[in-house]
């Protein structure tokens, strides 16, 4: 928890400033990258192979639609679901969706910056085959970076004792580059020395092994092309710490597909609806990803904890401990 702190706004005017940065942003994403929003579900079939499997381990919760004797699973994110709408709403190339991406996730560890209940905007994009390349990427992330900038600058220009100190630019760090950087550092004390001296870089290739035989961070393996990747990363003054505002990447094709679940000695998923879509071409190659909805106000407002901009579960440790340190949770 942080020390002597002090909200910059109270409760009235944090739930306007919380509508102002998502009104804001998400019709500056949309008009950056030329999105369309959509409805999305909150549950889906397992069987489709459609969720997202996170890291690996993560259980998704589920429930049984009883008339029906269906087992359907609550979404953790909507990474594949998004590629399938894509050729559903028959998007062209250079176009894309966006959804409000609700989850709930009881593997979290809860702390300052997680909650058990994500929301997010989910987006994907149509891309040309050539399109999947470092380059590319990188323009989609500066776009992105522009759409955070002119938001900051809206919440400011409204809330004269909000300012920022964002970069003109962002900058673009490999995780091998962060490993040679960093050798006896861990992965968490590597992008908390890498965002103090950059305040905002994107992170780029999560997945692969680096040289000590792991990863840098947990990625699914059928969803995100590691070499192709990346976090958005910003210096957090507050709590001096990293602060990852959102997971991308251009998606996987049929070669990486089968590269990385063999990898991950997960060839079992190839037989799944979802990858034989993608082994078979018939789903469109995209580029997309996940911008938390309340990591982005927590950001803005410069708050504390994540829960004094969402209304979620908190055990009476961390209430008493907010309460002390005058952090007021929804």
């Amino acid at each position: 928890m942080t020390q002597k702190y002090k909200t910059l706004l109270d409760l009235q005017d944090t739930e306007k400033a919380i509508k102002l940065v998502k009104d804001t942003f998400q019709v500056k994403l949309a008009n950056k990258l030329n999105l369309l929003r959509v409805s999305a579900p909150l549950f889906v079939q397992p069987e489709t192979g459609l969720n997202d499997n996170l890291n690996g381990f993560e259980k998704p919760v589920s429930f049984e639609l009883y008339n029906y004797k269906t087992n359907l699973e609550i979404v953790q994110s909507l990474a594949k679901w998004k590629r399938h709408a894509l050729k559903k709403y028959n998007i062209a190339t250079g176009s894309g969706i966006y959804t409000d991406m609700n989850a709930i996730r009881p593997f979290e560890e809860l702390d300052n910056m997680h909650s058990c209940y994500v929301d997010q905007w989910d987006w994907e994009r149509a891309i040309l085959k050539e399109n999947r390349n470092e380059e590319f990427l990188k323009d989609i992330v500066r776009k992105i970076y522009a759409a955070l900038k002119e938001t900051a600058a809206v919440v400011s220009e409204t809330y004269s004792v909000i300012n920022y100190t964002l970069p003109k630019e962002i900058s673009f760090v490999t995780t091998s580059e962060l490993e040679e950087k960093y050798p006896t550092l861990s992965r968490k004390e590597r992008e908390n020395a890498i965002a103090k001296e950059k305040k905002a870089l994107f992170l780029m290739q999560i997945g692969g092994k680096l040289k000590d035989g792991k990863p840098h961070d947990g990625r699914a393996d059928d969803y995100d092309d590691w070499k192709l990747n990346g976090d958005i990363i910003f210096w957090y003054e507050p709590l001096e710490i990293a602060f990852e505002i959102s997971s991308m990447g251009i998606r996987v094709d049929e070669e990486s597909l089968v590269s990385q679940v063999i990898e991950k000695h997960e060839e079992w998923k190839l037989e799944m609806p979802f990858h034989k879509d993608i082994l078979s071409k018939s789903l469109p190659y995209s580029i997309g990803g996940g911008i938390g909805q309340s990591r982005l106000c927590m950001f803005m407002l410069k708050k504390a904890h994540i829960g004094e901009v969402q209304s979620s579960y908190w055990d009476s440790k961390t209430v008493k401990e907010c309460e002390e340190q005058n952090i007021s949770l929804l």
